[in-house]
């Protein structure tokens, strides 16, 4: 019997052979990242100061929370590609929340904001954000734009915006002649202004002038601008990395007893949450990647909001901006947003002056375009044509956060949401049968609710009183007891004023 024969294992040269083909494309993978991250750390410095500002607090505390966003959250599992950092749609709220409660508040707010994030990932409720009306956060996202461009225009010409929505855009006309009036507000308004002209029109140009991210090329023109002529229009504030950073208090927690604190910390939680998760929706849609699990990364965003609230930094979210940057230029790990965050950081802690110089209009043009991006313009007259009522929601809304507050106004759009799905779920066809003898069969076909019962009654007490009348309910899929109660009344009235009782079909 011959013995059998056994392969002689691999020899170390034949094994480097075999898995020489991993080491190419790693490394091609970890250009593409490096790549990758400079282009968005280029993207997000002007949004992280923009935002900053906007918000009324130092500009350096956006720069730690996109520093935190790429070094904490960009580590963790849940989305690969997509990048966190402070918000242009969270900006609204940050400021009005900072006003009302102060600066020392904040970093009470954005903690709580975080918990309440990882709670709701861990109980896995990342999934049913999915659940929300599209043109409720539509809507949201409109009426957010909407304030925001009316307070950032304000800020173009280096005069201060009034308190409230209604305020905002009332004072406009005041604004316009006032800015006419003052040589000042009117370089400052040029410098905005020609911002706008740059985040429009760059894109446009060959691909080779489109290597450099849009906004970092109108503020640095912006920037460039100002250092050349020295005009006399405000500049961003500089306090130091150190010295902003301001990690909350015993006192400032004492204040989450407060219920209009604890509304603001829901309404942090739940709108961050909100644009993270359909963030991350999107994203998934640009690349060919491991998709997003949806509770991993609401517990990766509630993280990185608190340690950001332990820093007294700005509430953080997934930016579709930067994730799109991140997708684009290549990026295939989420090594390239971790780097991001190194290379915030080494900005900030190296060349903290460099914010110094940086004009607020400029910053207040690249919130004004950011904002009217987030106003679905072109989208509402397909909508209008096609889902009509969405498109009342999405209105809705939008002026309900312009007119009230940004909590209040998504209230309203869920209400609306909800109130528009009840009706169109309370489909019921009333079907009259008369053949001229015999009974009248009367068929009932859909969801009987109250929402549809005038049309029921208005057709049943139109019947003759001195005619049989079957009522055939076996085609209703549901009938609440408002429905249930009305019919019976209906029917007792009948067999009251009739010849023959209705006979029910059930």
């Amino acid at each position: 019997m011959t013995a059998p024969s056994h392969s002689p294992p691999p020899s170390a040269s034949a094994r480097r052979s075999s898995a020489s083909p991993r080491g190419p494309r790693v490394l091609r993978a970890w250009r593409q990242d490096f790549a990758a991250s400079l282009v968005v750390f280029l993207v997000a410095v002007p949004l992280c100061v923009g935002v900053a500002v906007a918000s009324g607090v130092p500009a350096e505390l956006g720069l730690v929370t996109g520093i935190v966003g790429g070094l904490v959250v960009g580590l963790m599992p849940g989305s690969s590609l997509q990048v966190s950092g402070p918000a242009a749609g969270l900006t609204v709220l940050v400021y009005e929340a900072v006003q009302e409660h102060g600066i020392g508040t904040l970093g009470v707010l954005v903690l709580a904001a975080g918990v309440l994030q990882i709670a709701m990932g861990l109980l896995r409720l990342g999934r049913w954000f999915r659940a929300i009306s599209v043109a409720v956060v539509q809507g949201m996202l409109a009426g957010i734009g909407l304030v925001l461009i009316a307070g950032q225009l304000y800020a173009m010409a280096d005069i201060g915006a009034p308190a409230g929505g209604p305020a905002k855009f009332a004072g406009l006309p005041a604004l316009v002649v006032e800015t006419a009036g003052s040589p000042a507000a009117l370089t400052a308004a040029a410098l905005g202004v020609g911002t706008i002209a740059v985040l429009v029109l760059w894109p446009r140009l060959p691909g080779a002038a489109r290597l450099l991210p849009a906004p970092l090329v109108a503020v640095a023109l912006a920037t460039a601008v100002v250092v050349v002529f020295d005009p006399p229009v405000a500049r961003v504030d500089v306090q130091g990395l150190v010295a902003s950073v301001q990690p909350p208090s015993g006192s400032d927690f004492a204040r989450l007893a407060e219920f209009g604190v604890l509304g603001t910390v829901v309404a942090f939680a739940l709108i961050a949450s909100a644009e993270s998760l359909f963030s991350a929706a999107a994203v998934d849609r640009m690349h060919d990647g491991p998709r997003t699990d949806y509770d991993k990364e609401l517990v990766a965003q509630g993280t990185g909001n608190a340690v950001c609230g332990v820093l007294g930094a700005l509430p953080m979210t997934a930016v579709i901006v930067r994730s799109s940057a991140n997708v684009r230029a290549g990026a295939r790990t989420k090594a390239s947003r971790v780097l991001h965050g190194v290379w915030l950081l080494l900005f900030a802690a190296l060349v903290p002056a460099a914010l110094g110089v940086i004009p607020l209009a400029a910053l207040a043009g690249v919130l004004v375009h950011a904002g009217w991006k987030l106003v679905p313009v072109r989208a509402m007259v397909p909508l209008w044509r096609e889902h009509r009522g969405e498109a009342v929601v999405l209105a809705a809304t939008a002026v309900a956060i312009v007119a009230t507050n940004l909590f209040e106004g998504v209230l309203v759009g869920l209400l609306l949401a909800v109130a528009k799905t009840a009706w169109d779920m309370s489909h019921v066809h009333v079907d009259v049968v008369d053949t001229g003898t015999g009974p009248i069969v009367v068929r009932l076909v859909g969801n009987a609710t109250f929402l549809r019962l005038p049309k029921m009654l208005d057709t049943l007490e139109r019947l003759p009183a001195d005619r049989p009348i079957e009522l055939d309910l076996t085609g209703l899929r549901h009938l609440d007891h408002a429905c249930g109660t009305a019919l019976g009344a209906w029917a007792d009235r009948h067999n009251e004023d009739g010849v023959d009782p209705v006979r029910v079909a059930v």
